[in-house]
């Protein structure tokens, strides 16, 4: 679970909500359907039409991502590619075919299969890094989806506060309701504006976040097939993939690094 995202979360609501509630406002005031179908929907089509449906719904399942950090498992990739390159210097490179089908990582499998078959190291990194470029494209769009919801939605909202408004203008004859209905008319705009920046834009740059980190474990994960291939000592290139965990902890923060257990098993392991 990633605490950051649940903190912010709680601060950002809590915070809008407690300030409403101590200027004598209630809850009621902000709670609008009509508003809130206006400003989602209008964002939701304006989205559609800007994404393909599969860019759309990839996006929406890795918003999981924002508040759950993801498995990556480098400490066992680091572990598994350094028994990888001690069997491989013993029994030689070819003895790891039979190991192919039981690695779980699809981009380690198709690497080391390239090398197992022979593939010189300089055309595997070549085209391994293609691969890498493409999937790197495409996921670049993912937080493009959200960024985009958070320049549409303010916008939305000012629609619907205008629809909001001549509504009011309709009802001119029934003056003491006329406050009324603008204040309620208001509330798609602060359901646009609070949606943009509490939601769309903040899980955008967290996905950015998530995607740079799994971007960084595939760079590991090919400098290892290829050390891997051309004969490097098994503990060299374990300091080498651990520099990688290093260098994403720099970039990425606290959360991406490795604890110090976790580095003593990885130092440790045969």
């Amino acid at each position: 679970m990633d605490k950051a995202s649940w903190s912010g979360v709680v601060l950002g609501v809590g915070g809008i909500v407690g300030g409403l509630l101590l200027e004598g406002g209630r809850l009621s005031q902000i709670l609008q359907p009509t508003a809130a179908m206006i400003v989602f929907g209008g964002t939701a089509g304006a989205i559609l039409i800007q994404f393909p449906l599969g860019v759309v719904f990839t996006a929406v399942r890795r918003l999981a991502h924002v508040f759950f950090q993801p498995d990556l498992q480098s400490q066992e990739l680091v572990q598994e590619l350094v028994k990888f390159a001690k069997q491989a210097r013993r029994q030689g490179i070819v003895s790891l075919d039979p190991e192919l089908p039981r690695i779980t990582d699809p981009f380690m499998q198709k690497g080391l299969m390239l090398a197992v078959d022979g593939m010189e190291p300089r055309e595997l990194r070549k085209l391994m890094e293609l691969e890498m470029e493409a999937k790197a494209e495409r996921e670049e769009k993912i937080p493009q989806v959200f960024e985009s919801a958070g320049g549409f939605s303010p916008t939305i909202g000012i629609i619907g506060a205008v629809l909001g408004l001549i509504q009011v203008m309709q009802h001119l004859d029934k003056i003491d309701e006329v406050g009324r209905g603008i204040a309620v008319a208001f509330v798609a705009t602060v359901y646009g504006v609070g949606a943009a920046n509490l939601v769309f834009l903040p899980s955008a740059g967290k996905l950015r976040i998530r995607i740079r980190e799994e971007q960084i474990v595939r760079e590991m994960t090919l400098e290892g097939v290829v050390s891997i291939q051309e004969g490097m000592n098994p503990r060299m290139l374990e300091n080498k993939l651990m520099a990688f965990l290093t260098e994403s902890k720099a970039e990425l923060g606290p959360e991406a690094q490795p604890s110090e257990t976790e580095t003593e098993s990885v130092e440790s392991s045969p």
